[in-house]
């Protein structure tokens, strides 16, 4: 049973469950009700990255670690390319109250912040009861609400809970795509110099923003990469208009089978030209649609910083940070398919590369840094695919 962590006379907030169970607590963040997939988050730092992170969108986020807005916020640690909006993450689940920030870097405090990205919280809850329950019984449906008065309409919020058909089928890239192309420069952050420039343009990417993240574009341009970023819906013909040498295929939400319908026949054809591809999270998930396997909804996801992963290719072990409700059916790659990384926890597919060409893809976030740099040598063996065929010096992928 899950329950609020301390008696309230009157709750401000509830998370109802679609099977009608109903959780009272305290409200924060933004006032209204949403509906999603409740998952849960194990990391201990970053809940801005990850409420800002597009992959989220559809998902109501319960956060494992208690300490959730101690550190505030401020305008860097944001992982939405679209600064003007929500990253589409419908709340989030705390067990305890947001104390005030104790961070030199903080600018806003959490509560505020939330408020202003229209993000619907809630406080007091046993969100290790609320974990358990989702490892037993997989990812519910639910609502979260939030009044100011404690007056709800709990039918009303049941029916909306029980009737929200879930993330399978739905197609949630087009939501947190880009409007329209535009270029990237900004490299990564350093002490003290903050975020830095490109310096060259030795290579170009067309990066496929199906829900792309910052540090990904940073890490991209890191590499004196031209970083041209396209919207989800754009065709192969698009890309090749822009003459790349690489494609990047970026994450995003919702179930990749919806967003295939219009991503697989591009990647197919991008493929088909012998161009190096590169997929992260959704887009490992669309590339393995493209090439003939298939994708499955798991029971719990993979949502949390601490996940180890085993790259195949050079038998060591990465600390990865995951955010994935679908996975490729390991069983369903096609000849000529060679998976690449596993997943330590469960042994699920978590990478893969296409026999003979340079094309490959991880389905954890390289970017995120809770190795911290464990996986940064897969940008680089993406330039290396590249430098390969254009007969240029490879670099060395991973630190001596």
């Amino acid at each position: 049973m899950v329950t609020n962590v301390w008696e309230d006379p009157k709750p401000t907030a509830l998370l109802v469950l679609a099977d009608g169970t109903v959780i009272e607590g305290q409200g924060l963040g933004a006032v209204g009700h949403a509906v999603g997939e409740v998952c849960f988050n194990t990391a201990i730092t970053g809940y801005q990255e990850i409420l800002t992170d597009p992959s989220y969108a559809g998902q109501i986020i319960t956060f494992t670690f208690p300490h959730i807005g101690n550190v505030g916020t401020n305008d860097e640690d944001i992982e939405t390319v679209n600064m003007a909006s929500s990253s589409g993450v419908r709340g989030c689940v705390l067990k305890t109250d947001i104390t005030d920030p104790s961070n030199y870097r903080s600018g806003r405090h959490f509560d505020a912040w939330l408020k202003a990205r229209g993000i619907i919280g809630i406080s007091g809850i046993d969100t290790r009861a609320l974990t358990a329950l989702i490892r037993e019984k997989g990812m519910p449906n639910a609502v979260i609400a939030h009044s100011e008065t404690g007056e709800f309409d709990i039918d009303a919020l049941k029916a909306e809970a029980a009737a929200w058909p879930g993330l399978e089928g739905m197609d949630l890239a087009k939501e947190v795509t880009c409007p329209q192309t535009y270029t990237w420069s900004e490299t990564p952050w350093t002490w003290p110099e903050g975020f830095g420039e490109r310096q060259a343009e030795a290579y170009h990417i067309v990066a496929v923003d199906f829900g792309v993240k910052r540090n990904i574009l940073r890490l991209l341009a890191n590499e004196n990469c031209k970083v041209t970023v396209v919207p989800a819906t754009a065709t192969a013909e698009d890309i090749l208009a822009h003459n790349p040498d690489g494609v990047f295929l970026s994450n995003g939400p919702g179930d990749p089978a919806a967003t295939g319908e219009y991503a697989v026949p591009m990647v197919k054809e991008i493929v088909a030209k012998d161009i190096p591809v590169f997929g992260i999270c959704l887009g490992h998930q669309i590339l393995a649609l493209a090439l003939g396997a298939t994708t499955m909804k798991m029971h719990q996801g993979h949502h949390g910083a601490n996940h180890p992963v085993k790259d195949h290719t050079t038998s060591k072990v990465e600390i990865t940070s995951m955010n994935h409700g679908f996975a490729v059916d390991t069983d369903s790659l096609p000849d000529g398919v060679e998976e690449t990384h596993i997943s330590l926890f469960d042994g699920s597919n978590c990478g893969l590369a296409l026999s003979g060409k340079p094309v490959f893809s991880v389905q954890y976030h390289p970017e995120a840094n809770p190795g911290p740099q464990d996986s940064h040598y897969l940008f680089k063996r993406f330039i290396n695919h590249i430098r390969q065929l254009k007969g240029d010096e490879l670099v060395q992928e991973t630190a001596a």
